[in-house]
C-alpha cells in the first residue's frame, strides 16, 4: 500500500446552517478540517494511507480532531501534542450572487509554534512514498516556516516525491514574505500545484496580457506561467485546478497540467456547489492519487478534476466520494440519478 505523508494544520470549523449569515445564526455545524488533513483523509478513502503530521492542543478539542481524522483511516500516530489552542475558522456560506465569507481565529495555534525537534521526520517518512504540503503552513509562523523547510528537506534526502499546493492566503502573510519563503522551498519541490494568480503572488511569475481578476480561462497564460516555473525550479509535473466563477453557487471546474513537454486542459464541470471549501485539496489528492498509483499525467488529472468537482456536492472541508464514484464520472456518468 502506497504511503503518503502530509503536513499541515488542522482547524475546528465552525459553519453557519442553512446558507444564513453569521449575523442571523444561533448556531453552528461544527467539523474539522485543514488543506493538507483534507489530502490525506482523500487519499484514504481511495484505499492508500494517508498520514497526517501536525501539533494539536493536549485538551478535548485537540483529541477530537484527532479523533475526526482516525473516523477516515487517517494515520494520526505521529501527532504532537502541547500548545495552547487549536485554530479556528468561521464559514458563512454564499449563494447566487452573495459570495462566501471566511474569518479565521488562529493565531498562536499549537501548530504555529511547533519546532522542527518536535517530530522524528527520519521515523515519520520511513517507507513513504510521497510527501505532501501546502504554502498555508509556513504562513503560520517562522518557526513553522523551518518546520516545513526541515520536512521537505528529510523528504528529498530519502528520494520521496514532494509536491506542495501554493495555496497563498493573503489574511495570513505579506506578499513579499510568502515570495521569499515559498521561492526558497520550492526547490525541494516535485510537483507544484497552484493557480496562475498563487503562481504570480508567492514565486513572482506572471503571464503577460492576462487579468486573473476577471475570471476568465486564460490557458495560454497558464502555459507561459508554466514554463517559467518549469526553466526555474525543475518541477516534474505543475498542475492547477481552474475556476469560472458564474455565481457563487454555480462554477466551472476543470484543471490543467504540465510536464515540461504536454500542456493538457481536462474536461470541464458545470458545478451546482454545496461547498467548495476544499475542492483544491480534492484535486491534489486526486492527482497525487492518479500518480502515485501509475496513471499517465493527463489521466491523473482527470482524476482529480473529477473527485474535486464531487467534492463541490459535499458538505465539510473534506471529499468523502469513494473511487467508484469518481471513477464512473470520469468515465462520462454525471446524471445524478438515484444508484439502487
Amino acid at each position: 500500500m502506497k504511503k503518503i505523508v502530509t503536513l499541515g494544520e488542522i482547524m475546528l470549523r465552525l459553519s453557519t446552517p442553512d446558507f444564513k449569515r453569521f449575523v442571523q445564526s444561533d448556531t453552528f455545524d461544527v467539523t474539522y478540517g485543514g488543506g493538507e488533513a483534507n489530502v490525506a483523509a482523500a487519499l484514504c478513502n481511495y484505499g492508500l494511507k494517508g498520514t497526517f503530521v501536525t501539533k494539536v492542543p493536549d485538551n478535548p478539542i485537540g483529541q477530537s480532531a484527532i479523533n475526526h481524522l482516525r473516523r477516515y483511516g487517517v494515520d494520526t500516530s505521529h501527532i504532537v501534542k502541547g500548545g495552547d489552542r487549536l485554530g479556528i475558522y468561521f464559514l458563512e456560506t454564499g449563494a447566487s450572487m452573495r459570495a462566501s465569507q471566511v474569518v479565521y481565529d488562529r493565531a498562536g495555534a499549537s501548530i504555529s509554534e511547533a519546532k522542527a525537534a518536535d517530530f522524528d521526520f527520519d521515523k515519520i517518512l520511513e517507507g513513504a512514498d510521497w510527501f505532501h504540503t501546502t504554502g498555508i503552513t509556513p504562513a503560520l509562523s517562522d518557526s513553522a516556516i523551518e518546520l516545513t523547510e526541515v520536512a521537505l528537506k528529510a523528504a528529498r534526502a530519502k528520494g520521496i516525491t514532494t509536491s506542495i499546493d501554493l495555496n497563498y492566503r493573503k489574511k495570513l502573510w505579506t506578499k513579499e514574505k510568502a515570495r521569499q519563503v515559498m521561492t526558497k522551498l520550492c526547490q525541494y519541490v516535485d510537483v507544484c500545484i497552484g493557480n496562475e494568480e498563487d503562481a504570480d503572488t508567492t514565486l513572482g511569475f506572471k503571464a503577460s496580457n492576462t487579468d486573473v481578476t476577471k475570471g476568465e480561462l486564460n490557458l495560454d497564460g497558464y502555459k507561459e506561467v508554466f514554463m517559467q516555473m518549469k526553466d526555474k525550479f525543475g518541477f516534474k509535473f505543475i498542475a492547477s485546478s481552474l475556476r469560472e466563477s458564474h455565481s457563487a453557487s454555480d462554477n466551472g471546474w476543470s484543471a490543467l497540467v504540465y510536464d515540461g513537454h504536454d500542456f493538457y486542459h481536462t474536461r470541464s464541470y458545470e458545478v451546482r456547489i454545496v461547498d467548495r471549501v476544499g475542492s483544491g485539496d480534492s484535486f491534489a489528492s486526486g492527482l497525487i492519487y492518479g500518480l502515485i498509483t501509475g496513471m499517465s499525467m493527463k489521466d491523473a488529472a482527470e482524476f482529480g478534476v473529477a473527485a474535486s468537482a464531487l467534492k463541490h456536492t459535499i458538505p465539510g472541508d473534506m471529499n468523502h466520494a469513494t473511487l467508484k464514484e469518481v471513477q464512473e464520472l470520469m468515465k462520462g456518468d454525471g446524471s445524478g440519478r438515484v444508484q439502487r
